[in-house]
């Protein structure tokens, strides 16, 4: 039986501004509004608008809130102050990574974990099932949340035109209550474009007001609005992790290149550990393949699942692939043995429908902003 898909506060707008919509993750979303080039260009340089409500909410809050996540989570977040936030991620038992989390401290015993929308439920269930013996509360708050997202360089004059919120001062990663328009909101400088931004929560019946505000105070910065397809080209020119892509369950923390976000060094057991502790070993021993950058040399473009080929040996695979607006060439994320995955190794291609097509093993990220 089909179920329709849900629709964000903003799906009539985005419908008047003629977007393209698609189901993702079994919400309706603007895929783009005019060129995804347009819009992956307006967020290098100038600013971007992008509706993000189909993002997971999850609250977490009592005494034991921050034990409850210390187990649940391989990170640290007892370290977490208030008002800043922590990437990390959720494990399963054998190690494998459940869903890539944004840790937002709220207040003393208050924190909002964000999950990816497809992902959701899934980590919802897990940190309810978790919280066993636990004095903390996980709360459901999907619907009680619109996120809208404004980045790219001139994101911070256009927010500071609607707010008196101390922007200056607002370091990365880092969140707190204000009044946007007048609307309040949480505004935290966090996103997934590579550029500066705020991704800003309010309810839902406030979104179309936040957004209405934000398109006419940033149109004299050259800001539009933008959709998830050139949000991908973004973070995946910033070397920025998707799960389903880079991150999966079969993959731990430490085969993904991202064992830092472990903290062995806390207190207490964690889901996860003992798996984790083995694979750190395995990645010093016996190094997994390696996540790469790849750089077509031609003009096709790597997709998902491609393999990565020397010699006519299968030696990786690509796990995300698109013409680079930026590079203005194909680029790709792949893992790669470890034999071939220094920047520069030879006879490196990508077989693309039968033709091994030249690629240049780069390292990750293929772009960074001037600070």
């Amino acid at each position: 039986m089909s179920t329709a898909p849900r629709l964000t506060a903003l799906d009539a707008l985005h419908r008047s501004l003629g977007a393209t919509m698609t189901d993702f993750a079994g919400w309706d979303m603007p895929l783009r509004y005019a060129s995804e080039r347009d819009e992956h260009n307006a967020v290098r340089t100038k600013a971007g608008l992008f509706d993000l409500s189909h993002m997971g909410e999850i609250t977490v809050t009592g005494p034991q809130a921050v034990a409850l996540l210390d187990y649940a989570l391989v990170g640290n977040i007892s370290t977490v102050g208030t008002g800043r936030a922590r990437y990390t991620h959720i494990c399963q038992e054998d190690g494998g990574i459940v869903d890539d989390l944004i840790v937002y401290r709220l207040g003393e015993t208050e924190y909002m974990v964000v999950a990816n929308a497809g992902n959701a439920q899934i980590v919802l269930d897990a940190l309810t099932a978790r919280a066993a013996g636990f004095d903390a509360e996980v709360r459901d708050d999907r619907d009680a949340y619109a996120l809208i997202a404004v980045q790219g360089p001139e994101s911070p004059g256009i927010l500071k035109s609607l707010t008196d919120a101390d922007l200056d001062n607002l370091k990365y990663y880092a969140g707190l209550p204000g009044t946007v328009a007048g609307v309040p909101a949480l505004i935290a400088r966090t996103g997934y474009t590579g550029e500066d931004g705020f991704e800003l929560f309010v309810e839902p019946q406030h979104a179309e007001k936040l957004w209405q505000a934000l398109t006419e105070a940033g149109a004299p910065a050259g800001l539009i609005p933008c959709g998830l397809s050139c949000r991908d080209t973004l973070r995946l020119e910033a070397g920025m992790p998707l799960y389903g892509h880079e991150l999966t369950t079969s993959l731990t923390p430490f085969d993904a290149g991202l064992g830092r976000v472990v903290k062995f060094e806390k207190e207490g057991d964690f889901v996860g550990r003992t798996a984790l502790e083995a694979a750190a070993e395995r990645a010093e021993s016996n190094p997994p393949r390696k996540l790469v950058g790849l750089i077509a040399e031609g003009r096709r473009v790597p997709r998902a699942g491609m393999s990565v080929v020397v010699g006519g040996e299968v030696v990786g695979e690509v796990t995300s692939g698109a013409p680079s607006p930026t590079l203005g060439k194909p680029i790709a994320m792949a893992y790669v043995d470890a034999a071939h995955a220094a920047p520069g190794s030879a006879g490196v291609g990508v077989d693309v429908r039968g033709a091994h097509e030249p690629y240049e093993v780069v390292a990750l990220p293929f772009y960074k902003r001037q600070k």
